[in-house]
C-alpha cells in the first residue's frame, strides 16, 4: 500500500510534489527536521527551490504534510463494525490483518520514523499528532467495547485489552522495523502474529 494513488498515472505536477515529499521524509529521517533545509530537500527531489515553496510555503507545512499522510493512512483502518453473531476470532483476525498490512507498509513505516524521531527531538511540534494517532486504538477499543455489550467478552477496560492485543503486533512488526530498521516480517510470520495474538486475547478475554 502506498499512499499515493498507484492505480492512474500521475501529472508532472503530482510527480514532483511526491517526490518532494519522499525527499523531504528521507532527509527529515536522515538529520532531523531542524538541520533539513527546504534547499536539500529540493536537491534530493531533483526540483528548484521555487518548486518545493510552490508546494509547500514553509518547512513546517511540508512537515505538517508528512503528518497528516501518516494520520490518514492510520485512519481508514478499523472501518470494520461489531458483528454479532460472527465468530469472534473471525471478525478479530480481519481487523489485527487490517492493523498487520498497514504495519507491513514500507511507506507508512517511513512516516512513522519521522513522526517519532520529531516527536523525541521537539515533543511540542509532533505531540499533537502523535497524540491523534495513539487515539486510532479507539477503533479496536469500540470493537471490544460492542462485544462485551454482547455478552460475548469478559468485562474489562476495553482500552487496556485493545493496548495487550494490538501491542503484541508492535512488539514484532512495528518497534522493530521503525527502531532498529529490522526487515518487516514475511507473510507466514505476519499471520502466525495475528493468529497468536488472536488466540491468547480469546483465551483470556473470550
Amino acid at each position: 500500500m502506498h499512499i499515493s494513488p498507484a492505480h492512474q498515472p500521475l501529472r508532472l505536477t503530482d510527480r514532483k510534489r511526491q517526490a518532494i515529499v519522499d525527499a523531504a521524509i528521507a532527509e527529515f529521517r536522515a538529520f532531523g527536521f531542524e538541520a533539513t533545509s527546504m534547499d536539500k530537500i529540493a536537491a534530493t527531489a531533483g526540483v528548484s527551490k521555487r518548486t518545493v515553496y510552490n508546494h509547500f510555503p514553509s518547512k513546517d507545512e511540508l512537515f505538517t504534510h508528512i503528518l497528516l499522510e501518516l494520520w490518514e493512512s492510520s485512519a481508514a483502518l478499523m472501518a470494520i463494525p461489531y458483528q454479532p453473531g460472527v465468530p469472534l476470532r473471525e471478525q478479530l483476525l480481519t481487523l489485527l490483518g487490517q492493523k498487520m498490512s498497514l504495519m507491513h507498509d514500507g511507506y507508512f513505516i517511513d512516516l512513522a520514523r519521522v513522526a517519532i524521531a520529531e516527536a523525541i527531538h521537539s515533543p511540542q511540534r509532533a505531540q499533537v499528532m502523535v497524540e491523534r494517532l495513539n487515539d486510532k486504538e479507539e477503533g479496536v477499543a469500540s470493537w471490544i467495547r460492542a462485544a462485551q455489550a454482547d455478552g460475548r467478552l469478559l468485562g474489562a477496560d476495553p482500552m487496556l485489552a485493545s493496548h495487550l492485543l494490538q501491542g503484541q503486533l508492535k512488539t514484532f512488526a512495528f518497534w522493530p522495523q521503525v527502531t532498529l530498521g529490522q526487515p518487516p516480517l514475511d507473510a507466514a510470520t505476519r499471520q502466525w502474529v495475528v493468529e497468536t495474538a488472536v488466540d491468547m486475547f480469546l483465551s483470556h478475554y473470550g
